[in-house]
């Protein structure tokens, strides 16, 4: 069974930056793409971005449009969320996940899911 544990969450001003981390066990990381999915109250959670078991990424360009990027590192089973210029509507909990398919935009694409961290952007 695959556990992920988010953390890097905070409090930051607008314009900020924050470094999310996700570390995985009890699974073959290295196999896994991994995404970051947030979901703010309110609302629905939606993805923001995916890292391919390969290491290409693609993000949700609507919400992060070149703000945000994922690294992964395997010898770490770790996979990072490096986001800046915030903006207070980036607020939501982040959520790391797993999973084996290609269809990395789709939520239920994801097996294995995180507890998430809180990211909190005031204006």
């Amino acid at each position: 069974q695959v556990q992920l544990v988010e953390s890097g969450g905070g409090l930051v001003q607008a314009g900020g930056s924050l470094r999310l981390s996700c570390a995985a066990s009890g699974g073959t990381f290295s196999s896994y793409n991994m995404g970051w999915f947030r979901q703010a109250p309110g609302k629905e959670r939606e993805f923001v971005g995916a890292v391919t078991w390969r290491g290409g990424t693609t993000f949700n360009t609507n919400s992060v449009k070149g703000r945000f990027t994922i690294s992964r590192d395997n010898a770490k089973n770790t996979v990072y969320l490096q986001m800046d210029a915030l903006k207070p509507e980036d607020t939501g909990v982040y959520v790391c996940a797993g999973s084996t398919s290609g269809y990395v935009y789709y939520r239920t694409s994801y097996a294995y899911w995180g507890q998430g961290t809180q990211v909190t952007v005031s204006s």
